[in-house]
């Protein structure tokens, strides 16, 4: 039997091994679904749809052009992008996985980037947002608003390194120079938002319905992921396939003095990030350090639900995957390692003796991001569904406008 025909029969053997789970454990299944909702339509959906639109309409009126001129002389000798890389860079911190992504396959499509750019641009532009990591993860699963600020240092710190490994990645297939500029830069920026919005012929309101159609279709597929990936995770949970694949990495955690018991938070973040986070909060026989430790971990690698939502994106493009999931893996041990070295100073500073204050500046910050998820959490629903009756409104204009 060759290699083909094993896939094949592995891949219906683990359907119909899912299918068979969700018939017996019914309840399980159920509770995971409206889990993953509830974190769509409260957080996700919210959170990123402003940003998608509001990048579609970027790209759409040539101001990422205008910022890619300007931003040229820092991201092509620093990443080997383009500068409207330093755009996608900016959106992916800002709001998120899988902006980047989403951003990245859009420049592709405009023609603003090579394959080999923009797989270098995709592998270190999807990040977690400062929301995720300092609402959700240092206050909601820690209750500790000072942790974010170390999560959040070494993630991003983690993340620009990648960028800088990854800056090699194609260099024998691609020549990547910095073009030749005969005006000064910002001539040359005015000059290409003004030529980018006159190829655009699309009217304001076509251009405005079609960033709201795209951004609703990619937040649905978004949205259909974290619901899978949260039904797969619990049932793996219960199947006790977890703790069988926790079992076989117990070694490479003793390897780095990590406790056995973050086993099973460690797979479940390889899976799902939210879960594999919150699980590890939950540790007991693990010290705070150990548990960040192994935060960055799975806050860098991003889970198989976010790295699916990618490939989903990426597949509308020429864009390879193999390049984004090396630098996942990166990503979470150099978060890891980062977060081992800035460990003491942190402690030191913000946890031992009189630092256990932290100055006003952090204070207001770590309660403005905590007020903004509740926010999310109270309103987010009903946003979410007035953009998708907007979306109708706006997708049956398009049928009729055709017809």
């Amino acid at each position: 039997m060759n290699l083909s025909k094993i896939k094949t029969v592995f891949l219906a053997v683990m359907v119909t091994s899912m299918a068979a789970s969700m018939v017996l454990l019914p309840e399980k299944s159920f509770e995971a679904s409206v889990r993953g909702l509830n974190m769509w339509w409260e957080i996700v959906f919210p959170s990123l749809f402003p940003f998608f639109v509001l990048s579609e309409l970027l790209i759409g009126f040539g101001v990422v052009k205008f910022m890619g001129v300007l931003l040229e002389p820092l991201m092509r000798p620093l990443f080997r992008v383009p500068g409207v890389g330093g755009f996608a860079w900016a959106m992916g911190m800002a709001s998120g996985f899988p902006a980047g992504a989403k951003i990245t396959a859009r420049l592709r499509q405009e023609g603003h980037l090579t394959r080999a750019e923009a797989e270098r641009l995709v592998s270190f532009t999807n990040c977690s947002s400062p929301l995720f990591i300092f609402g959700a993860v240092s206050i909601g699963f820690f209750h500790n608003p000072k942790l974010g600020f170390l999560l959040a240092l070494t993630h991003y710190i983690g993340n620009f390194s990648v960028g800088i490994i990854m800056r090699n990645f194609g260099k024998k297939t691609t020549r990547s120079k910095k073009p030749p500029y005969k005006r000064p830069l910002l001539t040359e920026a005015l000059s290409a938002l003004h030529q980018t919005r006159l190829k655009n012929k699309k009217p304001i309101g076509k251009l405005v319905g079609d960033a709201v159609i795209s951004s609703i279709h990619t937040l649905l597929m978004i949205g259909g992921f974290i619901i899978l990936f949260s039904v797969v995770n619990k049932l793996l949970f219960h199947m006790h396939i977890t703790a069988f694949l926790a079992k076989l990495i117990e070694g490479a955690l003793m390897i780095f003095h990590l406790p056995t018991s973050l086993s099973i938070p460690s797979i479940a973040g390889i899976f799902e990030i939210t879960l594999g986070s919150q699980m590890t909060s939950q540790i007991q026989d693990a010290t705070l350090m150990q548990q960040a430790i192994m935060a960055s971990f799975i806050l860098g690698f991003s889970g198989f639900s976010v790295q699916a939502q990618v490939a989903s994106i990426l597949a509308q493009t020429d864009i390879r995957f193999r390049p984004f999931f090396i630098a996942r893996i990166l990503h979470g041990f150099l978060a890891g390692f980062f977060t081992f070295i800035f460990w003491k100073p942190f402690e030191e500073r913000f946890l031992s003796g009189q630092s256990m204050s932290i100055p006003v500046f952090f204070q207001k910050n770590s309660i403005w991001w905590e007020n903004t998820l509740n926010w999310l959490k109270q309103f987010g629903p009903l946003f979410t569904i007035f953009m998708l009756l907007i979306c109708i409104a706006f997708y049956v204009q398009t049928l009729e406008s055709k017809n």
